[in-house]
């Protein structure tokens, strides 16, 4: 497969919408440690932005006719969940950043160290770390593939 370095995402790469794509760029650097690969449009009001933490990266874009972030429109619209080494630094960085913590750093039943944030365009993320390898079934899950 051919790799692309304006597309370096193997797996998934989401695009998440913002007023202010400027604003979520410094947030989520301060805030989640994520660092700006690089930005289009006018570069004081960017039309849009790629960032990645590790090896997650995500696409930023204005919100135009027909898209809205989460909090132009008042629900979540997904989740997203970024694994890191240190979940436990990370948690103690984003609380100390003052993000709105929606669901407290714990371990999963099924093998999960995570905890749940809202970011400043109400998009919901999880931060997560393996520690167990659980069998799916363990915890109550039907597996469908082996």
């Amino acid at each position: 497969m051919i790799r692309n370095r304006s597309v370096p995402a193997d797996i998934l790469l989401s695009h998440l919408v913002y007023e202010d794509v400027a604003q979520a760029i410094s947030w989520l650097n301060a805030t989640f440690g994520f660092a700006e690969h690089y930005r289009y449009g006018d570069p004081a009001n960017p039309a849009g932005a790629q960032m990645f933490l590790g090896d997650a990266y995500i696409m930023l874009r204005t919100a135009r006719n027909g898209s809205a972030s989460p909090a132009q429109i008042g629900k979540w619209t997904q989740s997203l969940t970024v694994f890191v080494e240190d979940v436990d630094a990370h948690y103690r960085r984003t609380k100390t950043a003052g993000a709105r913590v929606v669901e407290e750093l714990h371990e999963t039943e099924y093998g999960e160290r995570q905890y749940g944030v809202v970011d400043l365009g109400g998009h919901h993320w999880l931060f997560s770390c393996h520690v167990r390898d659980v069998n799916p079934e363990a915890w109550g899950a039907i597996a469908t593939c082996p």
